[in-house]
């Protein structure tokens, strides 16, 4: 996609969340800057909600204000590796997870900052306490989609329930190699599927994939703001090498 498609899409996707749920956000900056990982080659920053605070006693949308900036070049690096990639989907799910953050920060809980937060909820869910299920996205983010929190891995697929359940399988790339689980019965709204046969990953965690229902601007809201209640779905399955379709 070209960079002047690529804006004006962006800008449609921004333009077409209500209004309420974009207070406090001066604006979408789109730039054709590649913005890559300082540490990690070939790992690049989609997007970024940059927020500025001012001195109040209290959060809201006076006080927090943010800007959202998506980099084109950086989408840019990621076709030319994956023939697969979808740019409009990438660039819905960059716009709502950077409004995420901002929704965040207006909420003015510190906690829902960092990998301190991560590992609090991980010690929560196994304990089989409640627990956010979106506590993965607050650890390391390695690459889009790809999470880390302490030794545990979390690799994030976006599904429609009538793709899912046409599916036999879930196809993934780990560690530079094409795995696939059997697709389980219930896509649910959060999918944790704790993945086996990784020998590779043995010494260093475990991973699991998350599969998440895609879902409109305005379900997410409400699912943030405790308006509807997640279906949150844990199942195990063993990986194998595949070179196939899904």
């Amino acid at each position: 996609m070209e960079f002047r498609a690529f804006e004006r899409f962006a800008r449609g996707v921004f333009e077409e969340i209500p209004e309420v749920f974009r207070e406090g956000v001066d604006g979408l900056v789109v730039r054709r800057d590649a913005v890559s990982h300082p540490d990690l080659p070939g790992v690049y920053t989609l997007g970024e909600c940059l927020t500025e605070e001012h001195l109040s006693d209290y959060g809201s949308a006076d006080t927090t204000r943010s800007v959202i900036a998506l980099y084109w070049g950086s989408f840019r690096q990621l076709a030319l590796k994956n023939e697969d990639f979808d740019w409009e989907e990438e660039i819905w799910e960059t716009l709502t997870h950077e409004l995420r953050h901002h929704l965040e920060s207006l909420a003015g809980d510190d906690a829902l900052e960092g990998v301190d937060y991560a590992a609090d909820q991980t010690f929560k869910r196994f304990e089989g306490e409640a627990f956010d299920p979106w506590y993965y996205q607050h650890g390391d983010e390695v690459e889009p989609g790809l999470y880390r929190v302490e030794k545990a891995w979390y690799l994030e697929q976006s599904w429609d329930e009538s793709t899912f359940l046409k599916a036999e399988r879930i196809l993934f790339d780990w560690l530079g190699r094409r795995y696939a689980v059997p697709r389980p019965e219930e896509l649910g709204d959060v999918h944790f599927v704790l993945v086996g046969g990784l020998e590779e990953n043995e010494s260093d965690g475990f991973l699991e994939l998350v599969l998440v229902r895609r879902r409109g601007w305005w379900e997410h809201a409400k699912r943030f703001l405790g308006l509807s209640d997640l279906v949150v779905i844990e199942s195990d399955a063993t990986a194998e090498p595949s070179d196939g379709e899904g």
